[in-house]
């Protein structure tokens, strides 16, 4: 399936989706990160006022909400942004919450070597970033994914999947990987290493370019607490141990068990607020890296790349959130 057929079937499931022109709509995974205690906590509706919080299973869901005007911030993959980019959605990064490194990996039962994986059952979430860092690790490994059979489920479906014994393994993100490792499966590779082969992924909060336009001080105000959440969590991130307030909340609202939260937390290299609008971020090399996606989606066929991804990327908000 392509990604503009998977963005349209998302677009017109989420144009059923309720609107509320009196609260901020933020769509938002269940990835262990710092916002979660944000969010756990009301910190967010205390800086911006009333919140509707709209679940989704993949950034692709995402992406088609925010085009049909069902939401007016996601949290997304590099991988989904970059097609939304690429097909001119008009939407813009405001921030970046991170670098995926062990968070993401290809967990696998009774496969040994990459080429083991030929005539197997691996499951991702098409157009994640899961799904980018598996088609870079096939073509790294020289594996056709052709000769992979490639299913496309969401988290939860692959959960039930791997406990059913249907898939021999799946390229997922946490908690959903911790559970997989957890029950018997193994790591072939993870997007840490899949970013040594060129291929390195990131998670980014975006927002409806409108919205931004029309409401920047509500803009603001979001990044404003995000930023703060990850800051506490880089300022001490030991004190997030296992019985932690933090850690408690953090597994209320991923389903990941608390004991697993301080080491699914490391499986991220996490940007702070004054991180956002430096050179290594929204200052440059997050268009940098959308493009670098958007190429390799090229050759496998399934994107356009643009010339400049930079009207995507907006770091006034996390400037001003730092004043």
């Amino acid at each position: 399936m392509s990604l503009r057929h998977l963005l349209l079937t998302g677009l017109l499931t989420a144009a059923g989706l309720p609107a509320s022109a009196d609260a901020l709509r933020i769509g938002w995974q269940q990835i262990v990160e710092p916002a979660r205690v944000a969010q756990a906590d009301g910190a967010y509706e205390a800086a911006i006022g009333e919140v509707e919080w709209k679940l989704f299973g993949g950034g692709a869901d995402v992406i088609a909400a925010i085009a049909a005007g069902a939401i007016d911030i996601g949290y997304v993959g590099s991988s989904p942004l970059t097609a939304a980019a690429s097909q001119g959605l008009p939407i813009q990064t405001i921030y970046v919450v991170g670098n995926i490194a062990e968070a993401e990996a290809l967990a696998v039962k009774g496969i040994q070597t990459p080429e083991d994986l030929k005539g197997k059952k691996i499951a991702t979430p098409f157009v994640s970033t899961a799904h980018y860092s598996l088609l870079t690790a096939l073509k790294h490994w020289n594996i056709p994914a052709g000769q992979v059979q490639l299913l496309n489920l969401r988290p939860q479906e692959i959960a039930a999947a791997w406990e059913r014994g249907d898939i021999d393994g799946a390229y997922i993100w946490d908690p959903v990987l911790n559970q997989i490792r957890t029950s018997g499966g193994t790591v072939l590779a993870d997007s840490a290493d899949v970013a040594d082969w060129g291929g390195a992924t990131f998670d980014a909060w975006i927002v409806r370019k409108d919205f931004a336009e029309t409401h920047p001080d509500l803009v603001t105000a979001f990044v404003k607490v995000t930023g703060a959440a990850t800051d506490a969590y880089l300022a001490d991130p030991e004190s997030w141990g296992a019985d932690s307030p933090q850690a408690k909340q953090i597994a209320e609202l991923t389903g990941a068990p608390a004991a697993d939260v301080p080491g699914l937390l490391k499986g991220y290299h996490f940007a702070g607020l004054k991180d956002q609008t430096t050179p290594a971020f929204l200052g440059g090399e997050t268009a940098q890296a959308i493009a670098a996606t958007a190429r390799f989606l090229e050759t496998q066929g399934s994107a356009k790349a643009l010339d400049d991804y930079a009207p995507y990327v907006n770091p006034a908000f996390a400037a001003a959130a730092q004043q």
